[in-house]
């Protein structure tokens, strides 16, 4: 993370990890409401899950807002969560089912032996015939679970949108950087006010000093004036 300062107050800092979760997680969201881009719906659950992370070590710095979408990145982290278990255990349950076809096609066609052609009836005693239903089953299930919760995860992302959750944070932590930046500021401008006093103070110093070395030398020559002066009578 970059521009963190640790001699800054750990608000500050806080509201520039904030800034880069939040756009990161919300860079996602075109790609994500999109059905098939399991990437990004991953993406998106790993960014939310950062955000909400930060923001339980740190949602007291930015306020009510920060509380706010801490609980709906929770929420969003774990609808998509649910969503990309569909996505690793549709590819797991299909290869499953492949394998065991594959098994048993080899096996059947072993007992065909020398055959000229294969009699339907042995493709009927395959070993695994009565596990396809239920792989077949589950398949199914895991695709209507999944877009289901890819309807619910759409609706969620809208609302947030609507009520202006990720806004409102957003609008938090520009305040706290733009009253940083401010402090920033005045304190570039105290400094460079205390030097240009410290250099007037010296020059009004180096002033005085030139003052009275002139004065001094102002007297010895009137000293030497009045005494080159020739007395009556002498």
């Amino acid at each position: 993370m970059k521009k963190l300062d640790r001699h800054e107050p750990l608000a500050d800092n806080a509201a520039r990890i904030v800034r880069v979760r939040l756009k990161e997680m919300r860079s996602f969201g075109p790609g994500a409401l999109e059905p098939q881009r399991t990437g990004a719906q991953h993406d998106m659950r790993i960014a939310a899950k950062r955000l909400r992370y930060v923001l339980e070590s740190t949602e007291f710095c930015l306020g009510r807002s920060a509380a706010t979408a801490r609980r709906r990145a929770r929420d969003l982290q774990d609808l998509l969560g649910e969503l990309h278990d569909c996505d690793v255990m549709l590819p797991r349950v299909e290869g499953h089912l492949a394998e065991l076809r594959e098994a048993d096609a080899v096996a059947v066609r072993e007992r065909a032996g020398e055959a000229s052609d294969l009699d339907p009836r042995l493709a009927a005693r395959a070993s695994h015939r009565t596990s396809y239903r239920g792989l077949e089953m589950l398949i199914v299930y895991l695709q209507a679970r999944r877009g289901l919760l890819f309807d619910r995860f759409r609706e969620f992302w809208v609302e947030q949108e609507r009520a202006g959750t990720w806004d409102r944070l957003e609008r938090a932590v520009a305040r706290r950087l733009r009253a940083a930046r401010e402090r920033r500021r005045a304190a570039k401008r105290a400094e460079q006010a205390r030097h240009e006093l410290e250099a007037a103070e010296r020059e009004k110093s180096d002033a005085a000093l030139r003052a009275a070395s002139a004065a001094a030398d102002l007297q010895a020559a009137r000293r030497t004036v009045r005494g080159g002066i020739p007395r009556p009578g002498g």
